[in-house]
């Protein structure tokens, strides 16, 4: 096919909610969340660096799934909170393709770290004397650029064989924002095979990749249990964190990707979900499960009060002195 088979359609349709009052509620509901959510994570990310005792691995990663979080919060919510009072939803056909892009890059990349913090964790757990032989920094860092690596060749290898679709008439997709379900839809083709390629790749590597860490889960949860030190019962509450996150990312995932009969109202509460609740609850879950995280952040954000306060008294000690030596005749 040529490149000019999609000329016919240049831009698609957002179908959103028809209902105005639902548009409304959904409308102040994404906007609390999304700001919640990049609030959140970017306290997430500056408390990990500002605080020299979370310079860890466990804090490593955590910091980087918040990052990925707010590539989320960026990438859907402000485009679909934007639409959702326009009569018309449109987003261009090059637009589309960059929304898929990096929707399935952040995916991807929050996949590996999901694995790679269930690996830190039972690293932690299982072999404790050799944990930060095992995990260090060179570790993380390499952790880290296969996760991007993975995140990337995920996304491109599934737009190679989609971008070139020719599209010639309904332009009008069923959802809040572009992904691959209801975008090869509109393709005036048979897709059957690459609806099978994108089943398989976003699919079954997801469901996959839920079972691998629910089985790894449960094995260090059969080691915890061995123990009944106080290190392990700190160890079992990361992991319950660990656990509801996995719920959370991987849950929505399998059902639009695997499940055989999607519904249009199902579909749009997930993509909701997705874009919006799950990075905000990511954060949420991390912060309020972990009394050291919780501990730094009051620190952070104590910061700027210390910080105001310190300048008032130095610039009270300044006029002092000024007004002192004025008194004694020099010059101020």
């Amino acid at each position: 096919m040529d490149g000019t088979n999609h000329s016919m359609v240049s831009e698609f349709m957002f179908l959103g909610l028809t209902s105005f009052w639902e548009s409304q509620l959904l409308f102040v509901f994404s906007s609390i969340f999304c700001v919640a959510s990049m609030m959140g994570n970017s306290l997430i990310i500056l408390t990990v660096m500002m605080n020299p005792h979370l310079h860890s691995p466990m804090y490593f990663l955590l910091a980087n799934l918040s990052f990925i979080d707010l590539g989320v919060s960026s990438v859907i919510s402000p485009k679909m909170i934007h639409d959702l009072f326009k009569k018309r939803k449109v987003i261009s056909f090059s637009g589309c393709i960059t929304q898929i892009f990096f929707i399935h890059v952040i995916a991807g990349v929050e996949m590996v770290l999901l694995i790679a913090m269930a690996f830190d964790r039972y690293v932690a757990i299982c072999k404790p004397l050799h944990y930060f032989t095992i995990m260090s920094r060179k570790m993380c860092i390499l952790l880290l650029v296969a996760a991007w690596i993975i995140g990337l060749i995920h996304s491109v290898v599934q737009l190679v064989f989609v971008i070139k679709l020719p599209f010639c008439g309904p332009n009008v997709l069923d959802s809040f924002y572009c992904d691959f379900p209801w975008f090869i839809k509109l393709a005036c083709t048979d897709t059957y095979r690459l609806e099978f390629m994108v089943t398989a790749n976003s699919g079954f590597i997801s469901l996959g990749s839920f079972f691998i860490l629910i089985v790894s889960y449960i094995f260090i949860l059969i080691t915890v249990q061995k123990h009944s030190s106080g290190s392990s019962s700190k160890a079992l509450s990361t992991l319950s964190t660990h656990v509801m996150v996995v719920i959370l990312f991987f849950g929505p995932c399998i059902f639009v990707y695997i499940w055989p009969h999607p519904t249009s109202h199902l579909d749009k509460f997930l993509a909701v979900f997705d874009a919006v609740l799950t990075p905000f609850l990511n954060s949420v879950i991390y912060t309020l499960r972990n009394k050291e995280m919780k501990l730094a952040m009051r620190k952070v954000c104590r910061f700027p009060y210390r910080l105001e306060v310190m300048l008032y008294f130095y610039y009270f000690n300044i006029r002092s002195f000024q007004v002192s030596h004025t008194h004694l005749g020099f010059p101020g």
